[in-house]
């Protein structure tokens, strides 16, 4: 879904979609369960298929650049860049310290952007662009980042694409002017995305495991391709035998 202010677009983000599963659709995807630790567990996967289903929003958009906010920005506009052949400029910003596991009391820019000709900050000016972030949480980030945008590079239009709107007050207000893309709406709790693994303990394999137990799916999706593995490196050990002198 994309808004506008306070109207609702809809895009075909959901469109056809009856006939899939629900875990397959954004809506399925949505009703997740809590891991034993209270959190929600998200694998890359799953992160590919949302910001995939956010595309036709997008393109709706059309976008000359994205800006994406780092870090949690940075994956998931490299994955739309697939779909959506624009260059992509990075920013970082930090509102929670990754220390301490708390919220500064207010949005901390460690990197920005400069218009140097030649450069791609300098296709930002007087064109449409597309800021990139993994959640919005409190939308505090999100409204440093427009504000900042549009003060200090004047695009033409700015549209704001989370692969995870959290349902809840928010803190952050964005101008009426842009555009709201998210690819999930995802109940208030707290994510855990797949390039911070480590940081909860876990290896990338057991993250992906824990996070396809919170979507429904189980560990059975990874036996099936482990099975399917062993067969197939049966098949051509056997075939191997067969045509050798």
């Amino acid at each position: 879904p994309c808004t506008r202010g306070d109207l609702f677009i809809t895009y075909s983000v959901a469109d056809g979609m009856a006939a899939q599963h629900p875990k397959q659709s954004p809506a399925g995807k949505a009703s997740r369960s809590l891991a034993a630790d209270g959190r929600v567990y998200f694998s890359y996967a799953q992160i590919a298929e949302t910001v995939s289903s956010a595309v036709p929003a997008v393109k709706a958009f059309n976008p000359d650049i994205m800006v994406a906010i780092g870090g949690g920005g940075f994956i998931p506009a490299r994955m739309l860049r697939t779909e959506v052949r624009v260059p992509i400029l990075a920013v970082s910003l930090e509102l929670y310290d990754d220390k301490t596991h708390t919220a500064n009391n207010r949005v901390l820019q460690k990197q920005w952007f400069d218009e140097t000709p030649g450069t791609f900050g300098a296709m930002v000016r007087g064109k449409r662009v597309l800021i990139v972030d993994e959640v919005d949480d409190t939308r505090t980030t999100l409204q440093f980042a427009v504000e900042e945008l549009i003060r200090c590079n004047g695009p033409a239009e700015v549209a704001v694409l989370v692969v995870h709107n959290k349902l809840k007050p928010k803190k952050g207000v964005l101008p009426d002017s842009v555009v709201y893309i998210a690819g999930e709406h995802v109940p208030d709790a707290w994510n855990c995305y797949p390039w911070d693994a480590a940081a909860y303990g876990r290896d990338i394999r057991a993250h992906e495991i824990l996070a396809n137990e919170c979507a429904g799916e189980g560990s059975s999706s990874w036996l099936k391709l482990g099975i399917a593995a062993s067969c197939g490196a049966l098949i051509a050990a056997v075939l191997c035998r067969k045509m050798a002198p």
